[in-house]
């Protein structure tokens, strides 16, 4: 069971401002405006992985986050509370699948997409859901995502708190090996529990070692 990734792109804010975002300046200034830091963040990376490789923006989109619009979830649950309201716009906002469709939308990729919430914040089902396709020989190409933002601080006393800066990357999957293509063997041992930051970081060794 093996795919390859053949380019990535990853967005990360400095340790000093965790809560930075991309500017998107391609992106419509009215959209823009009302995005989260993970909506950006995808944006911001399906973006770099498709400069230049427009025909890549016809491939289906599969999305994994493991908490997804978490701060904006927050702010919905402090005006059930203190205000026994929500306000639409920001509940539309809030669902799981709002990165993604935001993603399509401000790219204008139209193959549609898929959002994953992987149980016990487990990385790699994520990504053999996103490789499934290919690994059944029903798609040969296919983009994940991958993106988790900032968790706010009202969360710090809540068992599995983290730190972790906010990270979000995008991966072209495919089946088929090319020149500098990067292998994931699905059933290599080292990807059994590993983490986004470690698969990411396990792609730049791999870049870096075959420049």
């Amino acid at each position: 069971m093996k795919v390859y990734v053949t380019k990535f792109a990853s967005y990360q804010p400095s340790q000093e401002n965790p809560g930075e975002m991309p500017k998107l300046e391609y992106v419509d200034a009215l959209f823009r405006r009302r995005l989260s830091q993970i909506s950006r963040m995808t944006i911001e990376v399906v973006h770099s992985l498709l400069e230049g490789d427009p025909e890549s923006s016809g491939l289906k989109l599969v999305f994994a986050s493991f908490r997804g619009e978490i701060a904006r979830q927050l702010k919905i649950n402090k005006g059930l509370v203190e205000d026994a309201d929500v306000m639409p716009a920001q509940f539309s906002l809030s669902v799981f699948n709002t990165p993604p469709a935001a993603t399509t939308i401000a790219l204008g990729m139209k193959a549609g997409y898929n959002a994953i919430y992987p149980s016990e914040d487990n990385f790699l089902s994520a990504l053999t859901a996103a490789a499934s396709g290919i690994l059944a020989a029903s798609e040969k190409n296919v983009i994940f995502a991958y993106a988790d933002e900032k968790i706010p601080e009202e969360y710090s006393k809540c068992r599995g708190y983290s730190q972790d800066l906010p990270l979000a990357f995008a991966c072209l999957l495919s089946a088929e090996k090319s020149d500098g293509a990067i292998e994931i063997d699905f059933e290599d041992e080292k990807f059994s529990s590993i983490k986004p930051l470690e698969f990411l970081d396990y792609l730049r060794v791999c870049q870096n070692g075959r420049k």
